[in-house]
């Protein structure tokens, strides 16, 4: 007798059949709780790797940020060692590694040598606007995306799917500081409808509903850069996922049982597609938080990546040490989260 090895189907999420392979199914017997434990362990590990390599990599930068910094003061060479001593640049390579190491893991990032500031609380002070910023261009993005996606991948080539996916590939194409800055001079130098910097105007009292009024105004550009370079990302996914459904056949049941095309585009289309799409935007937020360098610093906004472009300017050793692993921590998170997202969606995965 001739044995044949054959693809276990199950079925996937909303009820389109799919097939699984090895590496889709975990082992027998795993359980939510092992899933966890295995990614969480994985997320640490990379932490880990991330915070050395950010350690080794800013020590290679060129220029001595004390010599960079006597520059602009007036100091004597006794007052330049004695500033080395004070930031244990003296010290050997391992010792100042282990003290690195100690704060990271105790909140402890040193001392900003531009600012003469705890680095923790400059990252405390300029983290919420990034949120506020980012936040409400990947809301937008994904928004703008998920919804452009499906319409052009149910009305695949119309002029609508024609206009929607070219002009996504153009926006995607260009660099974002290009971007900016072309709209930074248009709207904000010429046309003068919106502030060319900073996060709220000069006076304004906080919190009030003048102040958020303001905040938005100042929001317009750069979150308009932010979106036009990154929701091109979530229609395609989602164009490209949906058409791979609509060839499915319990498709043609939703319509055989009296359903109509807006009703089965939404109601079983569409959730199936979504997988890829919530995978992808999961794995990208922490990537749009940590991109934020550039349209931060075109636009001026007070928020991380400013904080990071200023940093590197010095060079501050401790300011950059301490933005990078906030902005890999995210990353990493994000990526964990999108695993175990992963998991709830598809049946495939959570089968043991």
């Amino acid at each position: 007798m001739t044995m044949s090895t054959t693809t276990a189907s199950v079925e996937a999420p909303g009820g389109a059949s799919g097939e699984t392979t090895p590496s889709d199914v975990p082992p027998a017997g795993s359980s939510l709780l092992s899933y966890v434990l295995r990614k969480l362990g994985g997320a640490a590990v990379s932490l880990l790797m991330v915070i050395a390599l950010g350690y080794f990599a800013f020590k290679l930068l060129p220029g001595d940020p004390v010599t960079k910094m006597a520059r602009t003061r007036q100091m004597t060479p006794e007052q330049m060692e004695a500033m080395r001593e004070e930031f244990g640049l003296n010290d050997p390579w391992y010792i100042q590694f282990l003290d690195y190491l100690k704060g990271v893991f105790t909140g402890d990032f040193g001392t900003s040598y531009v600012y003469s500031r705890p680095v923790s609380e400059l990252i405390a002070e300029f983290f919420w606007p990034t949120i506020v910023l980012t936040g409400t261009a990947a809301l937008l993005a994904i928004a703008l995306g998920l919804w452009m996606g499906q319409r052009a991948a149910w009305q695949r080539n119309s002029w609508f799917d024609r206009i929607a996916t070219g002009s996504s590939l153009v926006l995607w194409s260009v660099p974002t500081f290009w971007l900016g800055l072309l709209l930074l001079m248009v709207f904000g130098g010429t046309l003068h409808w919106f502030p060319t910097g900073g996060m709220v105007s000069s006076g304004a009292e906080p919190w009030t509903f003048g102040y958020v009024l303001d905040l938005a105004h100042h929001l317009v550009l750069p979150v308009v850069t932010m979106v036009a370079v990154v929701y091109a990302q979530y229609l395609l996914v989602m164009r490209a996922s949906l058409l791979e459904e609509m060839t499915s056949d319990y498709l043609t049941t939703a319509r055989a049982k009296g359903l109509n095309e807006d009703g089965v585009r939404l109601r079983h289309a569409v959730p199936n597609a979504l997988l890829p799409t919530v995978t992808l935007v999961f794995m990208h937020i922490g990537g749009l938080i940590a991109g934020a360098v550039t349209v931060e610093t075109i636009y001026s906004w007070p928020g991380l990546g400013k904080l990071t472009f200023e940093a590197l300017a010095g060079p501050d050793l401790p300011l950059l040490q301490g933005t990078f692993v906030v902005f890999s921590a995210i990353i990493i998170v994000m990526n964990f989260l999108a695993d175990l997202v992963y998991r709830v969606l598809d049946p495939r995965v959570r089968r043991a």
